[in-house]
C-alpha cells in the first residue's frame, strides 16, 4: 500500500524524530543501565581527556565515548585490539542522529572475577584497618642494609641493585629469591618477608616484581601477603608492576613506588649529594668558625686597649675608692640599724614591763589608791556642800520660823484643842477655850470678849 501525504498526515522533523528516538532510548530500562563485551578499535584519546573509540564483535560495532571525568578514575590504559567489558547507557547523539554508548566505567575482559575479588579483600582488609596510616612506618634515611624480595632472574632486581649501588654504594644489598607468579608465588613472598623480619639483618624491605598483567600481579593482591606486609617489623617498600598498577601489597605498605628503580631511589639517599650537602655544610662551618675567629680577635684587641691593661693601678685606685665607699656605707648602715635595733628593743623592755604582773599590780595599787583619795575628797567635798545647804536652809527656817516671830513679842492662838489656828474674829465665839503660843509655852484661856477692829478697813 503506497503511503499518501495529506493534510491530516502528521509530519516530523529530523530534531524532532531524533529527539524522539532519544526519549525511546532513555525510557528503556535496559540501556540506561547496561555491560557491553567488545574490542576497541579506532581509539582516540583526545587533548581535553575524552576517549572516542568504537566498540565492535565479529558481526557489528557502536560508536562509544568515555568522558575524562569518568576515565581518569581507570586502573589501566584502554588500547588499540584490546578486549573490555564496558558499563554505561545508550543514548541518541543529536547532531548526528546516531546512536552511542556512553561509558562511565570499563575492565579488561575476562578479569571480572579478579576484579571482585581484589574489591571484596580490599573492603575486608580496609574494614580491619590494615590500611589505616597509624600503621605506617618511617623508612629509615640512612640504611645499612636493604633486603629486596623479588624475583633473581627479572629485570626488577637488576634495576633495584644497579639504582642503589649508583646512588648509595656504601649500603648491602641482601637479596631473598621468591617466586613472583603463579600459584605458589604468594606463600613464596609472605615466607621471605618473614624470613626477613626473622633474622632481622635489614633496615628496610623491597618487595615486588616487574610489570604484567593483573594476572601476573595478582600474587601481591594475594591475602597472605598482605598480612606479612602488615605484621613486618622492618619497613616495607612496595614496587609493584608500573606506575598505572595497583596492588593490595600497595595499600598495605609502608612506601608505594611506581617501579622498582623508584623502589631503589626511595629506600637510599643520593650519595653524591650527600656528600655535596656536606660539603656545604663544611663551609659553612668553616666561615662561622673563621668568624668566631675574627669576632674574638676584634674581641681581644678591644681588652688589649682597654684601661684595664693600659693602666691597671688607675683602674685598682678606683676600685679601692669605691670599697671604702661601700664600707663607710656598710658602717653607717650598720649603726643605723643597731640604733634602730636598740630603740626596738627599749620598746620592748618598756612594753615587758607594763606587761610584767608586779607592775600591773604596783599601777593597780596606785590607782587604787588614787581612787580612794579622790573618793575620800569627793565625800568630804560633797559632806561640806550638804553642811552649807543645811546651814542655810536652818537659817531659812529659822527666819520663816513662828517662834522667831514671838521672840519678837508675837503669840499664836489655838483653838479645838490646839487643832486650828485662830486667825480671825469669827474663828471665835464668847465662851470658847482657846491656846496661847508664847516663846516659852502655853496659855489656856477663855474667851470673855469680843471686840472688832474698827480701823481694818
Amino acid at each position: 500500500m503506497k503511503a499518501v501525504l495529506t493534510e491530516q498526515s502528521k509530519t516530523w522533523s529530523v530534531s524532532d524524530l531524533t529527539a524522539r528516538i532519544k526519549q525511546l532510548f532513555e525510557e528503556d530500562d535496559r540501556l540506561v543501565d547496561c555491560w557491553v563485551r567488545g574490542e576497541i578499535s579506532n581509539f582516540t584519546h583526545h587533548s581535553k581527556g575524552h576517549m572516542y573509540f568504537t566498540l565492535k564483535d565479529a558481526q557489528s560495532r557502536v560508536k562509544s565515548v568515555m568522558f575524562a571525568g569518568n576515565n581518569r578514575y581507570l586502573k589501566f590504559i584502554p588500547k588499540e585490539g584490546m578486549k573490555i567489558v564496558a558499563h554505561g547507557y545508550v543514548s541518541v547523539f543529536e547532531r548526528d542522529g546516531a546512536y552511542q554508548f556512553y561509558v562511565d566505567d570499563m575492565q579488561p575482559d575476562g578479569l571480572g572475577s579478579l576484579f571482585l575479588a581484589f574489591q571484596q579483600l580490599k573492603d575486608k582488609l580496609e574494614q580491619e584497618g590494615l590500611f589505616h596510616p597509624q600503621y605506617k612506618k618511617p623508612i629509615p634515611k640512612y640504611p645499612r642494609v636493604i633486603g629486596v624480595i623479588t624475583s633473581p632472574t627479572g629485570a626488577a632486581v637488576r634495576d633495584i641493585i644497579t639504582t642503589i649501588r649508583r646512588r648509595y654504594p656504601v649500603a648491602d644489598i641482601l637479596l631473598h629469591p621468591v617466586i613472583v607468579q603463579g600459584p605458589n608465588a604468594a606463600p613464596s613472598v609472605a615466607e621471605a618477608i618473614e624470613t626477613m623480619n626473622e633474622l632481622g639483618a635489614a633496615d628496610v624491605l623491597i618487595v615486588g616484581r616487574g610489570g604484567g598483567s593483573l594476572e601476573e600481579l595478582w600474587a601481591f593482591n594475594e591475602e597472605v601477603v598482605v598480612r606479612a606486609i602488615h605484621a613486618s617489623m622492618i619497613p616495607v617498600i612496595s614496587a609493584v608492576g608500573h606506575e598505572t598498577d595497583t596492588t593490595l601489597a600497595d595499600y598495605v605498605a609502608d612506601m608505594r613506588a611506581p617501579t622498582p628503580t623508584a623502589a631503589a631511589e626511595l629506600a637510599v639517599p643520593n650519595l653524591f649529594e650527600l656528600r655535596r650537602h656536606l660539603e656545604q655544610l663544611h663551609a659553612r662551618l668553616v666561615n662561622a668558625l673563621q668568624g668566631q675567629v675574627r669576632d674574638a680577635q676584634k674581641a681581644l684587641t678591644r681588652l688589649e686597649t682597654s684601661p684595664v691593661f693600659t693602666r691597671p693601678t688607675h683602674q685598682v685606685r678606683q676600685w679601692q675608692q669605691t670599697v671604702d665607699n661601700l664600707e663607710d656605707r656598710l658602717l653607717l648602715a650598720l649603726t643605723k640599724a643597731a640604733g634602730q635595733r636598740e630603740r626596738q628593743l627599749a620598746a620592748l623592755e618598756t612594753r615587758l614591763i607594763r606587761t610584767s604582773p608586779v607592775e600591773r599590780a604596783k599601777r593597780m595599787d596606785q590607782t587604787l589608791q588614787y581612787m580612794v583619795e579622790r573618793l575620800e575628797k569627793a565625800a568630804q567635798d560633797q559632806l561640806q556642800r550638804d553642811n552649807n545647804r543645811y546651814e542655810r536652809l536652818l537659817d531659812k527656817l529659822d527666819v520663816l520660823s513662828p517662834l522667831a516671830v514671838m521672840r519678837r513679842g508675837y503669840s499664836l492662838a489655838y483653838a479645838d484643842g490646839k487643832k486650828r489656828m485662830v486667825k480671825r474674829l469669827n474663828d471665835v465665839q464668847l465662851g470658847d477655850m482657846v491656846n496661847i503660843r508664847l516663846e516659852d509655852g502655853w496659855l489656856d484661856c477663855a474667851v470673855w470678849g469680843i471686840e472688832e477692829d474698827k480701823h481694818n478697813d
